[in-house]
């Protein structure tokens, strides 16, 4: 049996109406900001496991 979609609900942060252009481009930039800030974290990591020694492999 198919269950027919009714309606744009897979878009996030909207809901139900339509978004404005003003609206979109605040969440939008919003997303940017949160994205930006998630890829200097996973850059800072990174930074680090490279600057950090190797441990070294012995036996368990």
């Amino acid at each position: 049996m198919r269950h027919r979609h009714r309606g744009r609900c897979g878009r996030k942060g909207f809901g139900r109406r339509v978004p404005n252009r003003e609206d979109m481009l605040s969440h939008l930039e919003e997303r940017q900001r949160d994205i930006e800030e998630e890829l200097a974290d996973i850059a800072e990591l990174v930074r680090r496991l490279k600057d950090e020694p190797a441990p070294a492999s012995g036996t368990a």
